[in-house]
């Protein structure tokens, strides 16, 4: 128990910082290299500096993580890429409501993610570790299903619902790419939070704009590219 304790920590504390601090250097993109997940930015700022939002976002993902880890014994990529940049953010937000100062931070996103990470993962392990093995063919069998409904249709539906409340031009581009994204991955998740960004920025800056341009190009290269990878031409 104490080896797993260590092992955890070690994992929990180098990654979260690493991926906090990331998720956070991506607001400051193209001035410097950033290094995170674009869903990740997507998200954090789906949550509009909310600490309460934050945290509600990662608890979602925290359950299903919690019933993966007893199930199968193994961490999902939401640990990193959606509990700890959440919970992280949330932690900062509680002191300090001015996201400059605190989400889109890195350093301090390292540090507070550095302490997430390492907390959530103890847990975690700690948990997987000690649930006998038949209650993990339980867990298995009924929690895995009840995940599946979390991540497909229920995280998409509430994405989409605040792409809508956004505005129309938001709730129009987050509609559209949500539809692709289903159609091309089985997820529409990540087309409505790509939806979310092209459609603020358009309201911004307008389509003129020269980043609104490069965005749209982006992502319509990602998902002809995305399309074709999956043999998707192919079965349409």
């Amino acid at each position: 128990m104490l080896q797993i304790i260590i092992y955890s920590a070690i994992i929990g504390i180098i990654g979260g910082g690493c991926i906090a601090a990331g998720a956070a250097r991506m607001f400051h993109a193209p001035e410097i290299q950033s290094m995170g997940a674009f869903r990740t930015l997507g998200e954090l700022n789906a949550c509009n500096g909310d600490p309460i939002a934050h945290f509600s976002f990662g608890l979602g993902f925290f359950f299903s993580a919690a019933a993966s880890a007893v199930a199968a014994g193994s961490l999902t990529q939401d640990v990193m890429h959606r509990i700890v940049p959440n919970w992280s953010a949330a932690a900062l937000l509680v002191k300090n409501n001015k996201v400059e100062e605190t989400v889109q931070n890195p350093r301090k996103m390292m540090m507070a993610g550095s302490v997430v990470g390492g907390l959530v993962v103890i847990f975690l392990n700690t948990m997987a570790s000690i649930i006998p093995e038949k209650l993990s063919l339980i867990a298995s069998e009924v929690l895995g299903p009840a995940t599946t409904w979390l991540i497909n249709p229920v995280m998409p539906a509430i994405f989409w619902l605040a792409a809508i409340d956004a505005g129309k031009t938001t709730g129009m581009w987050g509609t559209v790419l949500g539809g692709v994204s289903a159609l091309i991955t089985g997820n529409a998740t990540p087309g409505v939070v790509l939806g979310i960004l092209i459609g603020k920025s358009a309201e911004e800056n307008g389509y003129k704009s020269k980043v609104v341009q490069i965005l749209i190009a982006i992502v319509v290269i990602l998902f002809v590219a995305i399309a074709y990878f999956r043999g998707f031409f192919g079965k349409f």
